[in-house]
């Protein structure tokens, strides 16, 4: 027995000194890169010293290895990259464990509110039937003394309730705020700040049924990057990381209204345009694909501009027997096309048609 606790204690003096170890070296690789020591600049750094974040360690190795700066705008990448999926679950776990407990003290509260309720209503009643009969003032006097002192326990309780529940309230206030920031962030590409996969596969079937309903038109874009791989191979993938968020500005720049920017997963992005037909989004796509080359990549520790970033898109208009899965192929045939036809370049299902034509004559 006295050997357990010797063994659990020298784990624990162990555990302290990995800890302790780690958070040296996380401060001490701050002060060497001149990296802020703020609390999420200090996370970043103890995950890397722990290892905790293997793709992170491996993210930070390589920048080390290549004596590439923290520069604030790669830390506010790596934050986004890293962090913010974790704090979203986590706090989705603190809500939930929060608003459980706050039920559990409500319910608690209200029975207890529920006794006490008919505890004074046999108060009453007993008060009532022993003023039925033929009583003495002094007997009355007493009756009356006992429900004004009930009466008053009862006011005293209720107002003790009240504000309980008010601060519960209160509470259950801030528990949904956090809950509506998380759910806000869960719809979010934390790294290019855009719309993710999930909100994407929701918009869509969002737009194919009101499309249905109305008889409104829908299109879709799908957006690749061009020779993403060679950016990095070449610069590394916080660069890489900086192209995806530079195109994901330029769809934003460009989608207004109830229309959809989506990151679709890696270097693939997609746009949901409601209420345009092909040859409208064929254009909207071509302002798209021009906003991107307009743009010069520059790295920002140096100041050198490592090339110029194209994409290429294809357009599919909405056909009523259309499921999401359908559109996408549809609209991914046509970036296929573009993507093997010249790159940097728009493709419609119309010219995609007219090809298959020509090809078959």
């Amino acid at each position: 027995m006295a050997g357990n606790r010797l063994r659990n204690a020298g784990a624990q003096v162990t555990e302290q000194s990995r800890e302790q170890a780690s958070a040296k070296t996380a401060f001490a690789l701050m002060g060497d890169w001149n990296v802020t020591p703020t609390p999420e600049n200090y996370e970043l750094f103890y995950a890397y010293a722990t290892g905790s974040n293997a793709v992170l360690s491996q993210v930070m190795e390589e920048m080390i290895r290549q004596r590439n700066a923290f520069s604030p705008e790669v830390l506010e990448a790596l934050k986004a990259r890293f962090l913010l999926r974790e704090r979203a679950a986590k706090t989705m776990e603190d809500v939930g464990a929060g608003i459980g407990e706050m039920l559990d003290a409500v319910l608690a509260k209200l029975e207890t509110a529920g006794k006490d309720a008919g505890d004074y209503s046999r108060t009453l009643s007993a008060a009532g039937s022993e003023m039925g009969g033929t009583q003495s003032p002094v007997a009355v006097k007493k009756v009356l003394d006992r429900l004004v002192g009930a009466t008053r326990a009862m006011e005293t309780r209720a107002k003790n309730l009240e504000g309980e529940l008010q601060r519960s309230s209160e509470q259950v206030t801030e528990l949904k705020t956090q809950l509506d920031t998380v759910r806000k962030e869960s719809r979010i590409d934390p790294l290019t700040n855009i719309a993710n996969r999930k909100t994407f596969d929701t918009e869509l079937q969002a737009a194919i049924e009101d499309a249905n309903e109305s008889g409104a038109t829908v299109a879709l874009m799908m957006c690749d990057i061009d020779h993403f791989k060679r950016f990095n191979d070449s610069w590394g993938h916080l660069t890489g990381d900086q192209v995806l968020r530079l195109v994901a500005n330029c769809l934003s720049e460009n989608v207004k209204g109830r229309d959809t920017a989506a990151r679709y997963g890696g270097e693939e992005f997609a746009v949901i345009v409601r209420q345009t037909a092909l040859a409208g989004a064929v254009g909207l796509a071509d302002q798209i694909r021009g906003t991107v080359e307009c743009k010069k990549l520059v790295k920002k520790s140096t100041g050198d501009i490592l090339g110029t970033i194209t994409i290429s898109i294809g357009v599919a208009q909405l056909s009523p027997q259309d499921t999401p899965e359908t559109l996408v192929q549809r609209a991914d045939a046509c970036l296929y096309r573009a993507k093997n036809t010249g790159r940097n370049r728009v493709v419609s299902e119309d010219e995609l048609a007219a090809s298959a034509t020509s090809n078959a004559a």
